[in-house]
């Protein structure tokens, strides 16, 4: 039985347990049919998703029947449809190329604890601020690099071993371009017609199914009665099982770990991204409000259980969550039944899938990245200030050119110092050494807005957090001054936090300040600033009564201190 789980005040509550308390009959029958339609939805997908990443179709299958189980029982959207997704084709194959499945397994598994490690110190709120244009470089990064990998089978060409990286993969599809195989090509051409204009006719059936339905049985017919076998089918290239295939153990030593915890960090990274941006897309269709942190419990232990049994990445599938509510999905049930659905197509009709042709996947996962290219956003982005199209552009580059791990770290990296620079370039330092101006503050109690400051009284004030980037430009500003007052007050109500830079910053100008003969007095201070001074020692170092809440407090404090005798 599922129960609350409490930790640091993180409470996990998955909302299947919210949603059965009212469930009905009514929302039963509505759950069934969304969850058979996603289901059918999902078919093409999993099995398309799973062969470009460099894995068997069941395999794509599997993720999505135990991922998508796990995600609805366990995760914290009441619609929410967990399963593999083309953002995992390119880390996946990568993973795979360079470390077998056996390494793959492992970075999953790995990313599924970084999940639930992110899920229970409660950072699926941070998850949601990772600056847009990365987000925007990489998922379009991701949308090219799926697109080139599809141009072989779309065009039927005879290339033994397709280059990894993008420019090479290029180059080889050029060399090889005199043997394109045009049934394959209009097989390809043909199914991407069909995916496009079946929502004109109907919007209740997907045309990825459309084009896999029709396309494979009329290349089974083709091969059939004209012995032309140049259309190459699923089973031609695996050979798939219709059964769950036996949990296997995974062999994680740290050897392992500190050679994938890198991509695994990626694939949680991606997941967290993916899964919490889908549950805030539905949210804004249903009106509900998901919980982002019982949600990255729900995705890591999808992504433990699921490379156990064979399986690849799971996350949050925007394209299948959108079907489920459009079908009337209602709650977490929807998603269990969309599970049961492909587990009985698997067992029953994974046979069959055999004669889907190549070419036709290739035209299901070209539409795909048409869709993640977000090529409109991408374009108007380029208009915005110069910081985020350095970080769009370093990201979809890198993506493109050299690995989505690499994408996504320096992406961050770069977006961080961005952020810092921005902070900084907004955070001052100002000196004041005759009078206050009280007026701008909305807690004065004091009858004139001017507070005169007595002679050898200086005021220095900190606008913005006082972290390691700002912690050095107070220091710069610090060494900058010549005068010796005898008392300076250090203006810190605009300081929301400090770090242990900023700490260190401080005081190393109180020591020397005391080195002067000068005394050092606090305004201002916040309870968490103040904190951080508790615990520190610093409080008891300065004194407590040299921390004023007030600059009125601080000055009175400063006229004793100058009045007293030496």
């Amino acid at each position: 039985m599922i129960r609350r789980i409490r930790n640091y005040n993180f409470i996990f509550r998955p909302a299947l347990l919210t949603s059965l308390k009212s469930y009905s009959r009514e929302k039963f029958m509505k759950d069934l049919m969304a969850g058979i339609i996603v289901g059918i939805v999902a078919l093409p997908l999993a099995i398309a998703f799973g062969i470009a990443s460099g894995v068997s179709p069941e395999k794509g299958l599997i993720t999505a029947i135990i991922g998508g189980f796990i995600v609805s029982l366990l995760g914290g959207s009441t619609v929410q449809i967990g399963g593999p997704t083309g953002a995992f084709i390119v880390i996946v194959y990568g993973i795979v190329q360079n470390y077998g499945l056996e390494g793959l397994a492992i970075a999953t598994f790995l990313a599924g604890v970084l999940l639930l490690l992110m899920g229970f110190f409660k950072l699926g709120s941070v998850i949601k601020f990772i600056p847009y244009p990365i987000i925007v470089g990489f998922t379009s990064g991701i949308a090219v690099t799926i697109f080139s990998t599809q141009i072989k089978d779309l065009l039927g060409l005879q290339i033994e071993n397709v280059p990894a990286d993008f420019i090479s993969k290029w180059i080889s599809y050029a060399t090889s371009i005199h043997t394109i195989s045009f049934p394959s090509l209009i097989v390809g051409v043909a199914s991407i017609a069909i995916i496009i204009f079946t929502p004109r006719l109907t919007s209740k059936i997907p045309g990825s199914l459309v084009a896999i339905v029709l396309m494979t049985v009329l290349v089974y017919l083709y091969r059939r009665f004209t012995g032309d076998t140049s259309i190459e089918t699923i089973g031609d290239r695996f050979t798939i099982k219709a059964a769950l295939p036996q949990p296997a153990g995974l062999s994680i030593n740290f050897t392992t770990i500190s050679e994938l915890i890198s991509p695994a960090f990626t694939i949680a990274i991606l997941g967290a991204i993916e899964s919490l941006l889908s549950a805030t897309v539905a949210d804004g269709v249903t009106g509900k409000k998901h919980d982002s942190n019982t949600e990255l419990v729900a995705q890591g232990v999808a992504n433990m259980v699921v490379p156990l049994f064979g399986g690849i990445p799971v996350t949050g599938a925007i394209a299948r969550t959108m079907t489920n509510i459009k079908n009337g999905g209602k709650t977490p049930v929807a998603g269990i039944i969309h599970a049961v659905v492909l587990l009985l197509i698997l067992l029953f009709l994974g046979p069959l899938t055999k004669n889907i042709p190549m070419a036709c996947l290739a035209g299901v996962l070209v539409i795909v990245a048409y869709n993640m290219s977000e090529w409109r956003t991408f374009l108007s982005l380029l208009k915005n200030p110069k910081s985020d199209v350095a970080v769009l552009l370093t990201t979809f580059l890198l993506t493109v050119f050299f690995d989505l791990t690499v994408a996504i770290e320096l992406g961050l990296l770069l977006a961080m110092f961005l952020f810092m620079r921005r902070v900084i370039e907004t955070s001052s330092v100002s000196v004041l050494r005759d009078s206050v101006d009280l007026s701008p503050e909305s807690d004065v109690h004091d009858k004139d807005e001017i507070l005169m400051l007595p002679g050898g009284v200086e005021v220095y004030e900190i606008d913005g957090p006082f972290f390691f980037g700002i912690a050095s430009k107070f220091d710069e500003s610090m060494k900058q001054m010549r005068d010796k007052p005898k008392i300076r007050i250090i203006r810190m109500r605009k300081v929301p936090f400090m770090d242990s830079t900023g700490l260190h910053n401080l005081q190393s100008f109180y020591r020397m300040s005391k080195k002067e003969g000068i005394q050092i007095i606090l305004s201002g201070v916040n309870e968490q600033v103040h904190n951080v001074m508790d615990k520190s020692g610093f409080s008891e170092k300065i004194g407590q009564e040299n921390i004023c809440s007030h600059i009125s407090n601080a000055v009175e404090r400063a006229e004793k201190l100058v009045q007293r005798p030496a």
